[in-house]
């Protein structure tokens, strides 16, 4: 798109659009975050050991395995916007069915709910984005997705602490008698239902309408986000970009016809989608309250320091937010993977220094201020990188013709990994303790660098129609 045509953009429709999307990130921030809360109300409600509670915990991510894989396969069929409602209505009932739950089975049935509706979110939400924003500025707003996860889970925090500290801790009763932590579950019904509501103003994805063959309504949209010349070319560019292949998007689109291996781009989004999560960015997402408790802070302290951690990182990405149109998403990355190589280093030796009192590892005074910089820095870092430049990429690198497969791919092996990461953490805790759980992670932010280095080429600045795998 010319510098002309981008001085058409309907820059206040293009922020209204990418807020009513970013809702989804709020929510999958939210769903993912709410749980830090109420481990200890799950093990007393369930009578739970560590591997139930693991599972209780994980139990999410197999839906949003799921529900990744299915949701991006599904919106080439039914549609971006679509889908995203059918994951808010999920969302719903999953916060409904997971306070009111009275057996890990039922919990767990509540929480897959939510991990279709969170998996849906992750991919589609970016990938929406990306297809109704200009690519000059087309990183930064997509970046505004990382942001919504962060303020998700900073809102999960702070209403889980707030509700903890008036019913006088999480077990406690609260309003009508039902115990706090039911609360912080039931709490998520308000922005489902603000999410569901504001993606009816929206518009459908006009590069999904094209491929329906929809072109006077992707035209409508285009017209108003870009101006009526930029808008009609655009349609032009998109049908053009189709031509040359028109069969119906399929999973084996994405292997290579002359050698019938996998595309070498598939394979770039796996590697950037599990070496997200095996730097072990989430264990502080969900376990923040156990980690901080395990060293010797109260409830109260841990969470408080949840709601820091949050908002640091919403920092983090307002950074990456300024930047990744300027450097770039791959020095971005590159940076982030040696940052938080070195914090979580540093961790790793904090934790070795400490000494196990009544079964739990206790740090001196000044060695708990150092891990909690270290783990805070580690948090800003990420969400500076990998947080949302990850997202960023997956919802712009694949051709127009393997996007939805590609995310499906990408976001299944996401999940996939959230999920070994998040379940075998009590059971590391128990076995090697923090620090060679903390030193896993380490290991795998260093390899992440060379990854980078090696496999991931930049995408800044190019348009939709010019990716190729």
């Amino acid at each position: 798109m010319s510098g002309s045509q981008e001085e058409q953009v309907n820059m206040g429709y293009v922020a209204a659009i990418v807020a009513v999307a970013t809702i989804g990130g709020f929510m999958f921030g939210y769903d993912s975050g709410v749980i830090n809360g109420t481990v200890e109300g799950l093990k007393k409600a369930f009578n739970s050991n560590s591997i139930d509670t693991g599972f209780n915990v994980a139990s999410i991510l197999l839906g949003c395995a799921a529900g990744a894989f299915s949701a991006a396969r599904l919106a080439d069929i039914m549609g971006r916007r679509n889908v995203m409602m059918i994951a808010a209505l999920l969302f719903i009932l999953s916060a409904i069915g997971t306070g009111a739950a009275h057996s890990s089975t039922v919990f767990v049935i509540a929480r897959l709910i939510g991990g279709l509706a969170v998996g849906a979110a992750s991919v589609l939400s970016p990938a929406y984005i990306s297809e109704v924003t200009p690519a000059s500025i087309r990183g930064r707003l997509s970046s505004v997705q990382q942001i919504m996860i962060i303020s998700g889970l900073t809102g999960a925090f702070l209403g889980n602490y707030l509700i903890a500290h008036y019913a006088g801790g999480s077990t406690e009763p609260f309003w009508l008698g039902y115990e706090a932590w039911r609360w912080m579950f039931w709490a998520q019904i308000i922005p489902a239902s603000l999410f569901l509501g504001a993606l009816l103003i929206i518009p459908e994805s006009p590069r999904y309408l094209v491929v329906k063959g929809r072109d006077e309504e992707a035209k409508a949209v285009l017209t108003r986000l870009f101006g009526p010349v930029a808008g009609a070319a655009k349609v032009v560019e998109i049908r053009e970009s189709l031509a040359q292949d028109q069969h119906k998007p399929k999973l084996s689109d994405l292997l290579d016809k002359a050698t019938g291996k996998v595309r070498p781009i598939v394979w770039v989004g796996i590697g950037l989608a599990v070496f997200q999560q095996l730097v072990g960015i989430n264990v502080v997402f969900y376990y923040g309250a156990v980690l901080w408790q395990a060293v010797g802070f109260s409830e109260a302290d841990a969470l408080r320091i949840n709601i820091l951690s949050g908002a640091l990182s919403i920092l983090g990405c307002l950074a990456s937010m300024a930047l990744v149109d300027k450097l770039g998403r791959k020095p971005l990355l590159a940076i982030g993977s040696a940052g938080m190589a070195i914090t979580l280093g540093i961790m790793v030796a904090c934790f070795a220094s400490g000494s196990i009192v009544d079964g739990k590892l206790h740090l001196s005074d000044n060695v708990g201020v150092i891990a909690l910089i270290s783990a805070n820095a580690y948090a800003v870092l990420f969400n500076f990188s990998w947080g949302p430049v990850m997202w960023v990429m997956l919802g712009e690198m694949f051709p127009n013709q393997i996007r939805g497969s590609g995310l499906a791919v990408s976001g299944f092996a996401q999940w996939t990994a959230n999920f070994g990461i998040t379940m075998t953490f009590p059971i590391m805790l128990t076995t090697i303790g923090l620090t060679g759980a903390y030193g896993f992670y380490a290991f795998f932010a260093l390899i992440s660098f060379f990854f980078v280095r090696a496999m991931v080429h930049e995408t800044k600045g190019r348009e939709l129609e010019k990716m190729e795998g």
